[in-house]
Protein backbone atom coordinates (compact mmCIF):
# COMPACT_ATOMS: atom_id res chain seq x y z
CA UNK A 1 0.00 0.00 0.00
CA UNK A 2 2.82 2.40 0.82
CA UNK A 3 4.24 2.21 -2.72
CA UNK A 4 0.84 2.82 -4.26
CA UNK A 5 -0.03 5.75 -2.01
CA UNK A 6 3.40 7.35 -2.17
CA UNK A 7 2.59 8.45 -5.73
CA UNK A 8 -0.26 10.60 -4.42
CA UNK A 9 1.39 11.78 -1.21
CA UNK A 10 4.62 12.83 -2.96
CA UNK A 11 2.81 14.50 -5.86
CA UNK A 12 3.98 17.85 -4.54
CA UNK A 13 6.40 19.18 -1.96
CA UNK A 14 4.84 20.40 1.29
CA UNK A 15 4.03 24.08 1.61
CA UNK A 16 1.45 26.21 3.33
CA UNK A 17 -1.78 26.12 1.34
CA UNK A 18 -3.19 29.40 0.01
CA UNK A 19 -6.10 30.90 1.92
CA UNK A 20 -8.55 30.47 -0.97
CA UNK A 21 -10.34 27.15 -0.71
CA UNK A 22 -12.98 25.44 -2.77
CA UNK A 23 -16.40 24.44 -1.42
CA UNK A 24 -14.92 21.02 -2.23
CA UNK A 25 -14.36 20.20 1.44
CA UNK A 26 -18.05 20.53 2.34
CA UNK A 27 -19.07 18.50 -0.71
CA UNK A 28 -16.52 15.80 0.16
CA UNK A 29 -17.78 15.67 3.76
CA UNK A 30 -21.34 15.32 2.53
CA UNK A 31 -20.37 12.54 0.13
CA UNK A 32 -18.41 10.79 2.90
CA UNK A 33 -21.35 10.90 5.33
CA UNK A 34 -23.85 9.55 2.77
CA UNK A 35 -21.24 7.08 1.52
CA UNK A 36 -20.59 5.56 4.94
CA UNK A 37 -24.33 4.92 5.13
CA UNK A 38 -24.00 2.83 1.94
CA UNK A 39 -22.09 0.35 4.09
CA UNK A 40 -23.84 0.79 7.44
CA UNK A 41 -27.35 0.40 6.02
CA UNK A 42 -26.61 -3.29 5.30
CA UNK A 43 -25.59 -3.82 8.91
CA UNK A 44 -28.88 -2.39 10.17
CA UNK A 45 -30.82 -4.41 7.59
CA UNK A 46 -29.25 -7.77 8.44
CA UNK A 47 -30.93 -9.92 11.13
CA UNK A 48 -28.63 -9.71 14.11
CA UNK A 49 -27.31 -6.31 12.97
CA UNK A 50 -23.98 -5.36 14.53
CA UNK A 51 -23.29 -8.84 15.88
CA UNK A 52 -24.09 -10.38 12.50
CA UNK A 53 -21.43 -8.19 10.92
CA UNK A 54 -18.82 -9.42 13.39
CA UNK A 55 -19.82 -13.00 12.56
CA UNK A 56 -19.51 -12.34 8.83
CA UNK A 57 -23.23 -12.65 8.11
CA UNK A 58 -23.59 -9.04 6.91
CA UNK A 59 -20.75 -9.08 4.38
CA UNK A 60 -21.42 -8.99 0.65
CA UNK A 61 -21.19 -11.94 -1.73
CA UNK A 62 -19.27 -10.65 -4.80
CA UNK A 63 -20.92 -13.33 -6.91
CA UNK A 64 -24.43 -12.64 -5.62
CA UNK A 65 -26.97 -10.05 -6.76
CA UNK A 66 -24.97 -7.81 -9.18
CA UNK A 67 -26.62 -4.56 -8.10
CA UNK A 68 -25.99 -5.25 -4.42
CA UNK A 69 -22.42 -6.41 -5.05
CA UNK A 70 -21.60 -3.25 -7.01
CA UNK A 71 -23.37 -0.99 -4.50
CA UNK A 72 -21.43 -2.44 -1.61
CA UNK A 73 -18.13 -2.62 -3.48
CA UNK A 74 -18.25 1.10 -4.32
CA UNK A 75 -18.73 1.97 -0.64
CA UNK A 76 -17.09 -0.59 1.64
CA UNK A 77 -14.17 1.07 3.40
CA UNK A 78 -13.80 3.82 0.77
CA UNK A 79 -16.03 6.49 2.27
CA UNK A 80 -14.90 5.63 5.79
CA UNK A 81 -11.31 6.26 4.66
CA UNK A 82 -12.46 9.45 2.94
CA UNK A 83 -14.15 10.65 6.12
CA UNK A 84 -11.00 9.86 8.11
CA UNK A 85 -8.81 11.85 5.71
CA UNK A 86 -11.20 14.78 6.01
CA UNK A 87 -10.94 14.68 9.81
CA UNK A 88 -7.19 15.09 9.34
CA UNK A 89 -7.82 18.03 7.01
CA UNK A 90 -10.13 19.58 9.59
CA UNK A 91 -7.52 19.13 12.29
CA UNK A 92 -4.92 20.93 10.14
CA UNK A 93 -7.35 23.80 9.50
CA UNK A 94 -8.02 24.14 13.24
CA UNK A 95 -4.27 24.14 13.92
CA UNK A 96 -3.77 26.94 11.39
CA UNK A 97 -6.63 28.89 12.94
CA UNK A 98 -5.20 28.45 16.44
CA UNK A 99 -1.81 29.65 15.22
CA UNK A 100 -3.34 32.81 13.76
CA UNK A 101 -5.19 33.52 17.02
CA UNK A 102 -2.25 32.64 19.22
CA UNK A 103 -4.20 29.86 20.98
CA UNK A 104 -1.99 27.30 22.77
CA UNK A 105 -1.76 24.00 20.84
CA UNK A 106 -2.59 21.22 21.45
CA UNK A 107 -3.82 22.33 24.87
CA UNK A 108 -6.52 24.49 23.30
CA UNK A 109 -7.71 21.60 21.14
CA UNK A 110 -7.99 18.92 23.84
CA UNK A 111 -11.46 19.96 25.11
CA UNK A 112 -12.84 19.59 21.58
CA UNK A 113 -11.35 16.12 21.18
CA UNK A 114 -12.57 15.01 24.60
CA UNK A 115 -16.05 16.34 23.84
CA UNK A 116 -16.01 14.34 20.58
CA UNK A 117 -15.00 11.26 22.56
CA UNK A 118 -17.99 11.80 24.87
CA UNK A 119 -20.33 12.25 21.89
CA UNK A 120 -18.98 9.10 20.30
CA UNK A 121 -19.41 7.13 23.51
CA UNK A 122 -23.05 8.18 23.78
CA UNK A 123 -23.59 7.35 20.10
CA UNK A 124 -22.04 3.91 20.60
CA UNK A 125 -24.08 3.09 23.70
CA UNK A 126 -27.41 4.52 22.60
CA UNK A 127 -27.50 4.04 18.82
CA UNK A 128 -24.80 2.13 16.93
CA UNK A 129 -22.06 -0.25 17.96
CA UNK A 130 -19.71 0.73 15.12
CA UNK A 131 -19.36 4.41 15.99
CA UNK A 132 -16.32 6.14 14.40
CA UNK A 133 -16.20 9.25 16.59
CA UNK A 134 -14.49 7.57 19.54
CA UNK A 135 -11.61 6.35 17.40
CA UNK A 136 -11.31 9.73 15.69
CA UNK A 137 -11.15 11.53 19.03
CA UNK A 138 -8.33 9.35 20.35
CA UNK A 139 -6.40 9.60 17.07
CA UNK A 140 -6.88 13.37 16.98
CA UNK A 141 -5.29 13.73 20.41
CA UNK A 142 -2.13 12.03 19.12
CA UNK A 143 -2.00 13.74 15.72
CA UNK A 144 -2.70 17.16 17.26
CA UNK A 145 0.57 16.88 19.14
CA UNK A 146 2.39 15.75 15.99
CA UNK A 147 1.34 18.97 14.26
CA UNK A 148 3.75 20.84 16.51
CA UNK A 149 6.64 18.65 15.34
CA UNK A 150 8.69 18.92 12.18
CA UNK A 151 7.60 17.70 8.77
CA UNK A 152 10.33 15.06 8.97
CA UNK A 153 8.86 13.62 12.18
CA UNK A 154 5.33 13.58 10.75
CA UNK A 155 6.50 11.79 7.61
CA UNK A 156 8.33 9.21 9.70
CA UNK A 157 5.21 8.55 11.78
CA UNK A 158 3.03 8.50 8.64
CA UNK A 159 5.04 5.82 6.83
CA UNK A 160 5.76 3.83 9.98
CA UNK A 161 2.08 3.67 10.93
CA UNK A 162 0.92 2.58 7.48
CA UNK A 163 3.71 -0.02 7.21
CA UNK A 164 2.78 -1.54 10.56
CA UNK A 165 -0.89 -1.44 9.58
CA UNK A 166 -0.32 -3.27 6.28
CA UNK A 167 1.82 -5.85 8.08
CA UNK A 168 -0.94 -6.44 10.65
CA UNK A 169 -3.64 -6.77 7.99
CA UNK A 170 -1.42 -9.22 6.09
CA UNK A 171 -0.88 -11.33 9.21
CA UNK A 172 -4.62 -11.39 9.93
CA UNK A 173 -5.28 -12.44 6.33
CA UNK A 174 -2.75 -15.25 6.53
CA UNK A 175 -4.32 -16.45 9.79
CA UNK A 176 -7.90 -16.46 8.50
CA UNK A 177 -7.85 -19.72 6.44
CA UNK A 178 -6.39 -21.66 9.40
CA UNK A 179 -8.98 -20.13 11.70
CA UNK A 180 -11.81 -21.03 9.32
CA UNK A 181 -10.65 -24.62 8.94
CA UNK A 182 -10.31 -25.06 12.67
CA UNK A 183 -13.84 -24.01 13.51
CA UNK A 184 -17.34 -24.51 12.27
CA UNK A 185 -18.91 -21.88 10.06
CA UNK A 186 -19.87 -18.88 12.19
CA UNK A 187 -23.54 -18.16 12.61
CA UNK A 188 -25.62 -15.60 14.44
CA UNK A 189 -27.51 -16.98 17.41
CA UNK A 190 -31.29 -16.91 17.42
CA UNK A 191 -31.15 -14.92 20.66
CA UNK A 192 -29.16 -12.14 19.01
CA UNK A 193 -31.47 -12.02 16.00
CA UNK A 194 -34.45 -11.85 18.35
CA UNK A 195 -32.79 -9.05 20.34
CA UNK A 196 -32.78 -6.70 17.36
CA UNK A 197 -36.09 -7.94 15.95
CA UNK A 198 -38.15 -7.82 19.16
CA UNK A 199 -35.97 -6.59 22.01
CA UNK A 200 -36.37 -3.19 23.64
CA UNK A 201 -33.99 -0.28 23.20
CA UNK A 202 -32.68 -0.82 26.73
CA UNK A 203 -32.00 -4.49 25.91
CA UNK A 204 -29.89 -3.38 22.95
CA UNK A 205 -28.05 -0.80 25.03
CA UNK A 206 -27.24 -3.51 27.58
CA UNK A 207 -26.03 -5.83 24.80
CA UNK A 208 -23.65 -3.21 23.43
CA UNK A 209 -22.26 -2.55 26.89
CA UNK A 210 -21.79 -6.27 27.57
CA UNK A 211 -19.98 -6.74 24.25
CA UNK A 212 -18.20 -3.39 24.12
CA UNK A 213 -14.73 -4.92 23.68
CA UNK A 214 -15.76 -6.93 20.60
CA UNK A 215 -17.76 -4.08 19.09
CA UNK A 216 -14.85 -1.65 19.60
CA UNK A 217 -12.20 -3.85 17.95
CA UNK A 218 -12.22 -2.07 14.56
CA UNK A 219 -10.64 1.22 15.69
CA UNK A 220 -8.11 -0.77 17.72
CA UNK A 221 -6.86 -3.01 14.91
CA UNK A 222 -7.01 -0.13 12.40
CA UNK A 223 -5.37 2.48 14.64
CA UNK A 224 -2.27 2.57 12.44
CA UNK A 225 -4.50 3.32 9.46
CA UNK A 226 -6.32 6.07 11.37
CA UNK A 227 -3.03 7.78 12.24
CA UNK A 228 -1.84 7.46 8.64
CA UNK A 229 -5.04 8.85 7.13
CA UNK A 230 -5.16 11.74 9.59
CA UNK A 231 -1.58 12.69 8.73
CA UNK A 232 -2.31 12.17 5.04
CA UNK A 233 -5.21 14.62 5.35
CA UNK A 234 -2.86 17.14 6.97
CA UNK A 235 -0.37 16.67 4.13
CA UNK A 236 -2.98 17.01 1.39
CA UNK A 237 -4.26 20.22 2.98
CA UNK A 238 -0.78 21.71 3.14
CA UNK A 239 0.13 20.73 -0.42
CA UNK A 240 -2.88 22.67 -1.70
CA UNK A 241 -5.07 19.79 -2.91
CA UNK A 242 -8.25 21.58 -1.78
CA UNK A 243 -7.40 25.06 -3.10
CA UNK A 244 -8.96 26.88 -6.06
CA UNK A 245 -5.66 27.12 -7.90
CA UNK A 246 -4.18 25.56 -11.01
CA UNK A 247 -1.87 23.55 -8.78
CA UNK A 248 -4.86 22.26 -6.82
CA UNK A 249 -6.65 21.24 -10.01
CA UNK A 250 -3.58 19.39 -11.26
CA UNK A 251 -3.20 17.53 -7.97
CA UNK A 252 -6.85 16.52 -7.94
CA UNK A 253 -6.63 15.20 -11.51
CA UNK A 254 -3.51 13.23 -10.61
CA UNK A 255 -5.19 11.75 -7.53
CA UNK A 256 -8.25 10.71 -9.55
CA UNK A 257 -6.18 8.88 -12.16
CA UNK A 258 -3.79 7.17 -9.75
CA UNK A 259 -6.24 6.46 -6.94
CA UNK A 260 -8.92 4.95 -9.15
CA UNK A 261 -6.57 3.42 -11.72
CA UNK A 262 -4.59 1.55 -9.09
CA UNK A 263 -7.15 1.19 -6.31
CA UNK A 264 -10.21 -0.17 -8.14
CA UNK A 265 -8.47 -3.15 -9.80
CA UNK A 266 -6.56 -3.88 -6.58
CA UNK A 267 -9.73 -3.76 -4.48
CA UNK A 268 -11.73 -5.75 -7.07
CA UNK A 269 -9.15 -8.55 -7.12
CA UNK A 270 -9.21 -8.81 -3.34
CA UNK A 271 -13.02 -8.76 -3.26
CA UNK A 272 -13.26 -11.54 -5.84
CA UNK A 273 -10.68 -13.49 -3.84
CA UNK A 274 -13.27 -14.15 -1.15
CA UNK A 275 -13.89 -13.41 2.52
CA UNK A 276 -10.35 -14.32 3.53
CA UNK A 277 -9.17 -11.12 1.82
CA UNK A 278 -11.73 -8.93 3.60
CA UNK A 279 -9.17 -7.14 5.80
CA UNK A 280 -6.82 -6.34 2.93
CA UNK A 281 -9.73 -5.12 0.82
CA UNK A 282 -11.42 -2.90 3.43
CA UNK A 283 -8.37 -1.61 5.27
CA UNK A 284 -5.61 -1.55 2.63
CA UNK A 285 -7.05 -1.29 -0.89
CA UNK A 286 -10.13 0.81 -0.06
CA UNK A 287 -8.12 3.82 1.22
CA UNK A 288 -6.33 3.95 -2.14
CA UNK A 289 -9.71 4.21 -3.86
CA UNK A 290 -10.69 6.93 -1.36
CA UNK A 291 -7.85 9.07 -2.69
CA UNK A 292 -9.27 8.55 -6.15
CA UNK A 293 -12.71 9.60 -4.92
CA UNK A 294 -11.26 12.86 -3.59
CA UNK A 295 -9.65 13.55 -6.93
CA UNK A 296 -12.70 12.51 -8.95
CA UNK A 297 -15.16 14.64 -6.97
CA UNK A 298 -12.70 17.54 -7.22
CA UNK A 299 -12.40 17.16 -11.00
CA UNK A 300 -16.18 16.97 -11.39
CA UNK A 301 -16.59 20.18 -9.38
CA UNK A 302 -13.72 21.91 -11.21
CA UNK A 303 -15.37 21.26 -14.57
CA UNK A 304 -18.89 22.14 -13.44
CA UNK A 305 -20.25 18.67 -14.15
CA UNK A 306 -22.06 18.30 -10.82
CA UNK A 307 -25.61 19.74 -10.93
CA UNK A 308 -26.03 22.74 -8.65
CA UNK A 309 -28.84 21.19 -6.56
CA UNK A 310 -26.69 18.11 -5.89
CA UNK A 311 -23.66 20.28 -5.05
CA UNK A 312 -25.72 22.37 -2.64
CA UNK A 313 -27.31 19.28 -1.08
CA UNK A 314 -23.99 17.55 -0.46
CA UNK A 315 -22.53 20.80 0.86
CA UNK A 316 -25.41 21.16 3.33
CA UNK A 317 -24.85 17.62 4.62
CA UNK A 318 -21.13 18.36 4.85
CA UNK A 319 -21.69 21.52 6.87
CA UNK A 320 -23.83 19.53 9.33
CA UNK A 321 -21.75 16.35 9.09
CA UNK A 322 -21.78 15.40 12.78
CA UNK A 323 -25.54 15.85 13.09
CA UNK A 324 -26.21 13.97 9.84
CA UNK A 325 -23.91 11.11 10.81
CA UNK A 326 -25.74 10.49 14.07
CA UNK A 327 -29.18 11.11 12.55
CA UNK A 328 -28.71 8.65 9.69
CA UNK A 329 -27.84 5.86 12.11
CA UNK A 330 -30.76 6.77 14.36
CA UNK A 331 -33.15 6.70 11.39
CA UNK A 332 -31.86 3.30 10.25
CA UNK A 333 -32.18 1.94 13.78
CA UNK A 334 -35.82 3.06 13.92
CA UNK A 335 -36.52 1.72 10.43
CA UNK A 336 -34.87 -1.70 10.76
CA UNK A 337 -35.09 -2.79 14.39
CA UNK A 338 -38.16 -4.15 16.12
CA UNK A 339 -38.35 -1.11 18.40
CA UNK A 340 -39.35 0.81 15.26
CA UNK A 341 -40.70 -0.41 11.92
CA UNK A 342 -38.90 -3.76 12.10
CA UNK A 343 -38.06 -3.81 8.38
CA UNK A 344 -35.06 -6.10 8.83
CA UNK A 345 -37.35 -8.92 9.90
CA UNK A 346 -40.40 -8.06 7.79
CA UNK A 347 -38.41 -7.71 4.53
CA UNK A 348 -35.69 -10.29 5.22
CA UNK A 349 -36.68 -12.37 2.17
CA UNK A 350 -37.41 -9.51 -0.22
CA UNK A 351 -33.95 -9.15 -1.73
CA UNK A 352 -31.53 -6.20 -1.64
CA UNK A 353 -33.62 -3.53 -3.33
CA UNK A 354 -35.48 -2.42 -0.22
CA UNK A 355 -32.13 -1.80 1.53
CA UNK A 356 -30.89 0.41 -1.31
CA UNK A 357 -34.25 2.19 -1.33
CA UNK A 358 -33.91 2.81 2.41
CA UNK A 359 -30.46 4.30 1.82
CA UNK A 360 -31.81 6.61 -0.88
CA UNK A 361 -34.73 7.68 1.32
CA UNK A 362 -32.49 8.48 4.29
CA UNK A 363 -30.09 10.40 2.02
CA UNK A 364 -32.97 12.46 0.60
CA UNK A 365 -34.21 13.21 4.10
CA UNK A 366 -30.74 14.28 5.28
CA UNK A 367 -30.20 16.55 2.28
CA UNK A 368 -33.61 18.16 2.71
CA UNK A 369 -33.36 18.53 6.48
CA UNK A 370 -29.83 19.95 6.45
CA UNK A 371 -30.68 22.41 3.68
CA UNK A 372 -33.75 23.68 5.52
CA UNK A 373 -31.89 23.84 8.83
CA UNK A 374 -29.06 25.94 7.39
CA UNK A 375 -31.53 28.50 6.09
CA UNK A 376 -32.11 29.52 9.70
CA UNK A 377 -28.95 28.43 11.51
CA UNK A 378 -25.25 28.57 10.69
CA UNK A 379 -24.44 25.11 12.11
CA UNK A 380 -26.10 21.77 12.65
CA UNK A 381 -27.76 21.05 16.01
CA UNK A 382 -24.98 18.82 17.37
CA UNK A 383 -22.32 21.18 16.04
CA UNK A 384 -24.08 24.07 17.82
CA UNK A 385 -24.34 22.06 21.04
CA UNK A 386 -20.62 21.29 20.88
CA UNK A 387 -19.75 24.93 20.28
CA UNK A 388 -21.99 26.05 23.18
CA UNK A 389 -20.54 23.48 25.57
CA UNK A 390 -16.93 24.33 24.73
CA UNK A 391 -17.50 28.04 25.22
CA UNK A 392 -18.79 27.62 28.75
Amino acid sequence: MSNILRASVDAASPHTSPPTRLPLLDVLRGAAILGTLMTNVWIFATPGSEWAFLQGAATADPLGEPAEALFRFLADGKFLALLTILFGVGLAIQYDSAARRGTPWPRGYRPRALFLLAEGTLHFVLVFGFDVLMGYAVTALLVARLLTRSERVRRAVLWTSVSLHVALMSLITLALPASDSASDEASVSAETVDLYAHGSWLDQVAFRLENAISLRLEPVISFGLLVFLFLLGVHLHRTGVFTATERGRQLRSRMAVRGLGLGIPFNAALTLGGEEFFFLGRYVAAPVVALGYIGLIGVVLDRGWLPTPLTNGLSSVGRTALSCYVLQNLLCMLACYGLGLGLAERLADEGPWWVMTLWAAVCALLVTASTLWLRRFSQGPLESAQRWALRR
